[in-house]
């Protein structure tokens, strides 16, 4: 395998919780609107890994969905999804190319749960079928990528589709809360925030010694993953831009591997952004740590006070005139997918084709890759320099099915 990268130079935890199911009718996606808002939805996976394979219990649960086809590189995966999901053998898709396949069929809305340098032209080949597409973070690993996502949310609400990112935070109401009232300014001026993201896990420490093991195994290759800024930290970044509501202007990084023996990502990152108005967001990762607290957690300081959020723990505001006691989000990894499984279909029942998610995607994406160029690079790389560079990751598949 060989992967190309342009100068500069780059170099779930997972819960499970029930949800009561209830009978509903099967009907075409033309007659899925707001009068018949329980009927279910008729979709195709594409990814059926372990994240596929996880979610797929909770689109099941919510008992508004029905999966009728299946797509994946891997054989074993798409028989063992097909068995579980009673997908017939006739729509399930091997090799590359099973999603184009998955894509020519009838179905109402496509979930895509690949790894992320897939996800663009996966996307993007589901609207321009006419499909509803959901897909989960992060949307891409490059610039272009991310700039592909964007224009498919274009394009989906163009023609009418629904386009939805799979966020868990920013379907809880508690984070919701928190930044809407620091977007009203309760905490005063923004001086400056802090995202971190220690983890005690951080992928598989086996080395890939060809392409299939690679595909199989892609969190540990920078050209499918992003490296774990990307994959993971967006979790902690999105936060960032949500409460900060801008892009970076620019940023400068540090990180390595002196843990990691697989691979080609970091297990570490230190980034310092600079956002509009001189306020800056200080951000660090570190994975594969045992004994380490796992967290995601962000503050923002105030003039008048602060906000936090811990994905793992609580949401609130404090010193401020009107504090926000907030509380616990409880088990957010997987009500949070819950919650945007009920809002997907809602807005396919309703023809609610805004897809907000979208840009505050590419918002937290783009921050993401804009740390690891300046951390890969030790240089001050500013936004506008990483747009104007489009820097593409380049996974060579030669040797796969197509």
């Amino acid at each position: 395998m060989a992967e190309q990268k342009s100068a500069p130079k780059l170099a779930r935890r997972a819960f499970l919780a029930g949800a009561a199911a209830a009978t509903f009718t099967i009907v075409r996606p033309s007659a899925v609107r707001s009068s018949q808002a329980n009927s279910k939805l008729e979709i195709g996976m594409i990814g059926c890994g372990g994240r596929g394979s996880w979610i797929a219990r909770l689109f099941e649960r919510n008992g508004k969905y029905q999966f009728v086809a299946c797509a994946d590189y891997f054989q074993d995966r798409i028989d063992d999804f097909g068995e579980k999901n009673k997908v017939a053998p006739a729509r399930r898709h091997a090799t590359l190319s099973g999603y184009k396949r998955l894509l020519e069929s009838p179905l109402d809305a496509v979930v895509i749960e690949t790894p992320p340098a897939l996800h663009p032209e996966q996307a993007a080949a589901g609207v321009e079928a006419g499909k509803h597409v959901y897909v989960a973070k992060p949307i891409a690993v490059d610039v272009p990528g991310c700039l592909s996502i964007a224009e498919s949310g274009r394009r989906a609400t163009e023609r009418k589709r629904v386009f939805l990112v799979d966020f868990q935070t920013r379907a809880n109401e508690l984070y919701k809360q928190a930044v809407s009232r620091v977007h009203n300014g309760e905490i005063g001026r923004i001086s400056c925030a802090e995202a971190h993201y220690p983890w005690s896990g951080g992928g598989s420490t086996t080395a890939s010694t060809n392409p299939e093991e690679r595909l199989r195994h892609w969190y540990c290759t920078l050209a499918l993953s992003g490296d774990c800024i990307v994959e993971q930290d967006i979790h902690t970044l999105d936060v960032a831009t949500w409460f900060l509501n801008a892009d970076p202007v620019r940023a400068v990084g540090t990180g390595g591997r002196p843990i990691r023996t697989a691979g080609n990502i970091y297990d570490h990152f230190g980034v310092i952004y600079w956002f509009p108005n001189d306020v800056h967001l200080t951000f660090s990762s570190v994975k594969m740590i045992p004994g380490c607290q796992d967290e995601i957690r962000c503050r923002v300081f105030g003039s008048k006070g602060m906000a936090l959020t811990d994905y793992f723990g609580e949401v609130w505001l404090r010193g401020t005139e009107k504090p926000f006691e907030g509380g616990s989000v409880g088990n957010l990894y997987t009500s949070g997918a819950e919650a945007n499984i009920e809002e997907f279909h809602r807005c396919v029942a309703a023809g609610d084709c805004a897809n907000p998610t979208v840009a505050p995607s590419v918002r937290s994406n783009l921050t993401s890759v804009l740390g690891r160029c300046a951390a890969y690079s030790g240089k001050v790389v500013t936004w506008d320099e990483m747009i104007r560079a489009n820097e593409k990751l380049e996974f060579d598949f030669s040797g796969l099915k197509a």
